[in-house]
């Protein structure tokens, strides 16, 4: 039996560009290479595509060829430039290993949509909702979903410090981990917050801290049939929880652990899943997202945020939980690939 030719996308232009190439990484030592061939396309951060033999360390220097993909829906796949001249790889599907902007935005969604390739995870319209918190938090409140109180700042709106019930956090509406977040505990630190998140987007959301433990849910399949990897809980010894901030984020971080099993009751966990769950549907989710949410000491569960195409990388929360349940990122994989397979073209 011939194997699926597999597109594996990483890198990318966004500031999570060294997270993608070791989730990349990790999704490269765990794919079966008895049912899958791969194809490595590295995004370089200035944009260029390129075919190369892997994610590894020198990626970007070795073993190179400038790649594109292919505008004909007949022939889904590559076109690898050389000398003047192309080679076509057809692919059978595309896994977008690329995290924040250009990944989990719908940019490289529309792109594979556009070439009539088979991809992984969710669609453009999904990708964008989550990505940008405020339409995330519009959605899901619509669906009668607990979300913060919150504020949205756009590119030079200027916003009156006493409106705000402190303490808050500052973030950029439409990025990836923790960049440009700040806590702010007073009126004063707020102008200089709101410029921090600017560097990473014009848009700004100032959201109320809740108070309570940070709950993860990784999802799995489409609408009709969902599966929960073991929820975790983010155990704090100071600050707030910083993700992919750390040099050497595989030793582990200077202020948090990711404790999983969650140390929660039972019926916590299962309104947790089940809150997970409905946020999923209601944003359009399919093929996979980590659902971040908020366990007040009253129970009740808040949304924090979606993670569309979240960390794969040896220390990161979704293929920790999954094992977890029982399901090895190798299994993940395959799920995601038969998923991708299974949906009606567009």
């Amino acid at each position: 039996m011939a194997r699926l030719k597999v597109g594996i996308v990483f890198g990318g232009c966004s500031e999570e560009h060294p997270v993608s190439v070791k989730s990349a990484r990790e999704i490269a030592r765990n794919l079966d290479v008895e049912k899958y061939e791969p194809y490595f396309i590295g995004i370089t951060r200035s944009g260029e595509w390129r075919l190369c033999d892997g994610p590894d360390t020198d990626w970007e220097q070795n073993n190179r060829r400038p790649v594109a993909l292919s505008p004909d829906r007949s022939e889904p796949g590559l076109l690898v430039l050389e000398q003047g001249r192309y080679e076509r790889i057809t692919l059978d599907v595309v896994l977008p290993v690329l995290h924040g902007r250009f990944g989990e935005d719908g940019a490289i969604q529309g792109l594979l949509e556009l070439s009539g390739i088979p991809y992984v995870g969710c669609d453009i319209q999904s990708s964008a909702l989550c990505l940008d918190k405020s339409l995330t938090y519009l959605v899901a409140a619509n669906a009668g979903i607990p979300t913060p109180n919150h504020w949205t700042v756009m590119a030079d709106e200027k916003i009156d410090p006493e409106r705000i019930t402190y303490p808050v956090f500052v973030k950029p509406a439409r990025s990836g981990s923790s960049f440009g977040v700040s806590k702010v505990s007073g009126e004063d630190e707020l102008a200089g917050a709101v410029e921090t998140a600017r560097q990473y987007d014009s848009k700004v959301l100032i959201e109320e801290a809740v108070v309570g433990s940070e709950i993860g849910c990784a999802l799995l399949g489409d609408e009709t049939n969902l599966t929960a990897g073991q929820v975790d809980h983010i155990a704090l010894s100071q600050g707030f929880f910083r993700i992919h901030q750390e040099d050497q984020p595989e030793t582990g971080s200077d202020n948090s652990a990711a404790i999983v099993p969650a140390d929660i009751p039972e019926e916590s966990r299962a309104l947790v899943v089940e809150r997970a769950k409905a946020v999923y549907r209601a944003l359009g989710c399919r093929g996979l997202s980590r659902v971040d949410m908020f366990l007040k000491e009253d129970g009740e569960v808040v949304l924090n945020e979606v993670n569309t195409f979240p960390g794969m990388t040896s220390y990161s929360r979704y293929p920790r939980m999954m094992a977890a349940a029982n399901l090895p990122l190798t299994e993940v994989i395959d799920r995601l690939v038969s998923l991708a397979l299974a949906r009606e073209p567009r």
